[in-house]
């Protein structure tokens, strides 16, 4: 792609440098459009983030994030900052049951939604009678409507799945991917779920992990592509305020400054507010939040992730990952030796709400027995170190109904543009929702300015899923 040259000397402010911000960036800058990004932390990835260890010096994910390859728009982000490579597929996943058990489950070279037939019928935790209902499930699901959600749990019951199948099939697929317990969920994000990662085509399932820490992910590649592009970064710079000329004859109602948590005043031509939802509150003014039309961005619950790190003095596992049925937590990553010799690993429990109250020694002593009584190797293994984060407030609850809350890019504020994954993208808070947001909020501020980018966006999975469940259609 041919780069483009500069449409407009106004300027884009981009509040926040997460993946909704870094995409809103790097999509007008591909356009020519100039961009400052302002982060409040001395850091960018946002939430995707990774601290230093004091006691080794090596740099540690906050939390495990992984892709899918139904993450189109994630993937062209990717491609475009130059840090694919960085991304290791999986050709198969590994489902480990409190028996010690393990089922290997991978797709077979047929077309979608066929190609994992086999794989759910190979599921040694699942009795016969138990596959056909999920199956029966799952084709009920891909027959309703795409907008329909009444609370999942109950339409599970209504279609005959037992608590069994809910807790063994659907929760273990669900509570990952949506960060939330199935009685919980509302219907719509688990339909898209299971539609666009596994019926709609042959690679959407798969899952990739990135081979270097994620402060690396979002390191030198990127900051050499913003720098190319003329991007500007400013770090440890925390807006305080959006100062918000009232609306007068001829003139609409729209941000004229930021001011910074040091008291500097910047102008604004156009803003982009990339923060998550709480900070979003904070920072919006009046007139967003308080007429009877305005946006309710407080009624948009959340849903606390745990994770847990542990470093042992031998290998408890060899796999590179396990998904964990009916325990504590629902991922394990083998994330391999350091450089002092541990091994370490990683366990996320997601939909951590019992945790919430727990300390982290409570949560990493519940883990560390839990992997005891799963991998034999764990058993006479010494747990050297260990630590535990939690992020309080990871991502919205997708209950049923939680589109009504979730608001549009544009405002009406005439130059003020929001992004973020709680925004209404259609997709869950994943990374690939955070990233669309961006993409969104950009394409706003282009049209607002009359800049009509040639940039194809990426294809719909669900919107191709007819096409490709006879074809080869992939990121």
């Amino acid at each position: 792609m041919s780069e483009a040259t500069p449409h407009s000397s106004r300027q884009v402010t981009v509040v926040g440098g997460g993946l909704a911000g870094l995409a809103a960036a790097v999509r007008l800058a591909r356009r020519g459009v100039p961009v400052t990004i302002l982060e409040s932390r001395q850091r960018l990835g946002g939430r995707a983030s990774s601290f230093i260890d004091p006691a080794t010096g090596q740099m540690i994910d906050t939390c495990q994030h992984v892709s899918m390859g139904c993450c189109n728009y994630l993937a062209d982000f990717y491609s475009t900052i130059g840090v694919r490579h960085f991304l290791a597929t999986q050709p198969c996943l590994w489902f480990l049951t409190p028996d010690r058990r393990v089922s290997r489950f991978a797709a077979d070279p047929w077309p979608a939604p066929f190609h994992l037939g086999r794989a759910l019928a190979g599921l040694h935790y699942l009795t016969a009678t138990e596959k056909l209902r999920i199956a029966a499930g799952l084709v009920a699901m891909l027959a309703e409507s795409p907008e329909a959600d009444p609370p999942l749990f109950e339409w599970l019951l209504q279609h005959r799945q037992t608590c069994q199948t809910i807790r063994r099939f659907w929760a273990v697929v669900l509570v990952s991917a949506l960060n939330e317990s199935v009685d919980r969920l509302g219907f719509k994000y688990a339909r898209k779920v299971f539609v666009d990662a596994f019926l709609s085509n042959r690679h959407g399932w798969q899952i990739q992990i990135p081979t270097v820490p994620l402060g690396r992910l979002y390191g030198e590649e990127l900051r050499s592509w913003l720098g190319q592009h003329h991007v500007t970064v400013r770090e440890n710079a925390r807006v305080r305020e959006l100062v918000v000329a009232p609306r007068r004859a001829g003139v609409p109602e729209q941000v004229t400054h930021l001011r910074l948590q040091d008291g500097s005043m910047l102008p604004a031509d156009e803003v982009i507010l990339a923060v998550p939802v709480d900070r979003c509150l904070e920072l919006l003014p009046a007139s967003l939040r308080e007429k009877p039309d305005g946006l309710q961005l407080e009624q948009l619950q959340t849903s606390p992730i745990t994770s847990v790190h542990l470093w042992y003095d031998r290998p408890i596992t060899r796999r590179p990952h396990l998904v964990l049925v009916d325990c504590q937590g629902q991922w394990l990553f083998n994330r391999g030796p350091t450089r002092s010799g541990e091994h370490y690993y990683q366990v996320v429990i997601s939909a951590a709400h019992k945790w919430k109250r727990a300390g982290h020694e409570v949560v990493v002593r519940a883990i560390h027995a839990e992997l005891q009584s799963l991998l034999p190797a764990a058993i006479g293994a010494k747990l050297l170190r260990f630590r535990a984060v939690t992020e309080h407030a990871a991502t919205f609850s997708p209950v049923p109904g939680v589109d009504r809350y979730r608001p549009s890019a544009a405002t009406s504020l005439a130059n003020l543009t929001l992004a973020g994954d709680w925004t209404a993208t259609g997709w869950p808070a994943t990374m690939e929702g955070a990233v669309r947001s961006g993409y969104r909020a950009a394409d706003v501020v282009l049209q607002r300015r009359r800049v009509f980018s040639s940039d194809k966006l990426p294809a719909e999975p669900e919107s191709n899923s007819r096409r490709c469940t006879f074809s080869q259609t992939l990121v």
